[in-house]
């Protein structure tokens, strides 16, 4: 009995199954990494590939946010030898309507000796019988091309023990003394922003690959590789590293970013056609007034001001953005309005409040940054009769006349204090004192007479139009 093959050893008794088949097979696998590589969300890829969204998620975070590598999308297609899903379905539906072997092969473009092999291998049986199902055989085909390897780190105990010292080893003070450092429970997650952190060595993994051939330099079983190290870390079931040791990196980061996603990044209410580049062109050369661009310049406990600042005047205007009732003694209402007072509905209303008083023909654009307080900003449009538009990620320079306004505000509001305790006429003052300096730009006139200049002109040109 010993002696004979596998296929035929498979007419047996019942056994106990090894397992229930996956949720998908491992072609959605594949599919499902490759969206994955193209920039889409966990969630996006796995309705696309047709699992729930849950399921793509735990694939994801299993993975450690990365292809594993028999699933990469750089990798060459399966072998032509090689049956796929389709092929084991188109088996099991020619054998269900009883014919052969030959037949079947025939029909397939594949050796008959390739179908008797599939139906005797991959067969489900459980029954006692040789039962052929294609989601049963495709299963069977994937634990049978599995091939298990032992991390390095899970075998070499003196290489993991270097790593593991280098990565989330006490500080020690000049004197040799371990200083802890603040107790930060691991919560399965990236730390959140403005919260104390794991203190550690925090050798990054390049760091700490680079150092083991200087200080193993004859010991060719010292060596790993900054990568393995990572997967080491991010990828679970690796069996070497603990997941929380990811405290101790400079990003602290529990999950990798895939690079395509990392470029998609952006805010969800920014479509390409009110980007920048899709501004008019009268915009960038000044010549016509009434174009603005707008920011915010944050304080203490989340305080904020909103600056306004039409380009071709440089003539500023500041929006008062007093905190709501409840901020910084109540608990923020879940999906509720930002109590520090620039969430996008208190934005949007002081924008509308305040451009609203200048003539129509002052109100023709306003370019932001990709930030979130100017989420609202469709309703803005209807409301004010601006045209929004928004920079780049990362590209302030887009919006230099306003960043350096902002500078020149600092004068007045200090970073690191609390601008709520300035009310809108401590605002309305600043903004006058500003309008009132002459510019250099404007041949040494002030903002506020350019904006007069600019006025009159048009109020000129209706009445000779009249």
């Amino acid at each position: 009995m010993a002696g004979r093959r596998r296929s035929d050893r498979a007419l047996r008794e019942k056994l106990r199954s090894p397992g229930r088949p996956p949720v998908a097979r491992q072609e959605h696998r594949r599919r499902f990494w490759a969206l994955i590589a193209k920039g889409h969300s966990s969630e996006e890829a796995a309705m696309e590939v047709g699992v729930s969204a849950p399921v793509g998620f735990r694939w994801f975070r299993a993975a450690g946010g990365v292809a594993p590598s028999h699933l990469s999308c750089a990798l060459k297609p399966p072998l032509m030898g090689h049956l796929s899903f389709a092929e084991r379905e188109e088996i099991a539906l020619l054998q269900a309507g009883g014919l052969g072997v030959r037949e079947v092969a025939r029909r397939l473009g594949r050796a008959p000796s390739t179908v008797s092999r599939e139906l005797r291998r991959n067969a489900a049986t459980r029954s006692g019988a040789l039962d052929y199902l294609a989601t049963t055989a495709q299963w069977h085909a994937e634990r049978a091309a599995r091939r298990p390897k032992q991390a390095k780190l899970a075998t070499n105990l003196a290489l993991r023990s270097y790593v593991q010292e280098r990565l989330a080893g006490s500080v020690v003070a000049p004197g040799g003394t371990a200083v802890p450092g603040p107790s930060v429970p691991w919560k399965g997650r990236r730390h959140g922003p403005r919260q104390s952190r794991r203190w550690g060595k925090a050798w990054s993994p390049q760091q700490i690959a680079q150092r083991l051939r200087l200080d193993y330099p004859e010991d060719s079983t010292m060596r790993i590789s900054h990568e393995a190290i990572y997967q080491a870390l991010h990828v679970q079931g690796r069996g070497a590293l603990k997941r929380e040791l990811t405290q101790c990196l400079r990003t602290g980061r529990a999950l990798r970013v895939p690079r395509a996603r990392s470029r998609r990044r952006g805010k969800s209410f920014i479509t390409p056609e009110i980007l920048i580049s899709a501004r008019p062109a009268e915009v960038e050369d000044r010549a016509v007034p009434g174009h603005w661009e707008g920011d915010l310049i944050i304080g203490l406990n989340c305080s904020a001001i909103g600056t306004l600042v039409e380009r071709t005047t440089r003539f500023t205007m500041l929006l008062h953005l007093p905190p709501m009732d409840g901020h910084g003694t109540e608990a923020r209402e879940k999906n509720g309005p930002a109590l520090a007072g620039h969430g996008a509905e208190a934005v949007r209303d002081a924008i509308t409040g305040t451009i609203t008083t200048l003539p129509e023909q002052l109100r023709r654009s306003l370019t932001w940054d990709q930030g979130a307080e100017m989420a609202r900003h469709a309703r803005l449009r209807i409301d004010t009769g601006l045209e929004v538009y928004f920079c780049d990620p990362h590209s302030p320079w887009q919006r230099g006349t306003n960043e350096n306004t902002n500078g020149l505000l600092r004068q007045y509001f200090p970073k690191g204090t609390d601008l709520s305790v300035h009310g809108a006429d401590d605002l309305a003052a600043v903004a006058a004192a500003l309008n009132a300096r002459p510019r250099k730009t404007l041949g040494w006139k002030t903002p506020a007479e350019a904006l007069d200049a600019a006025l009159q002109a048009a109020q000129d040109g209706v009445a000779m139009a009249g």
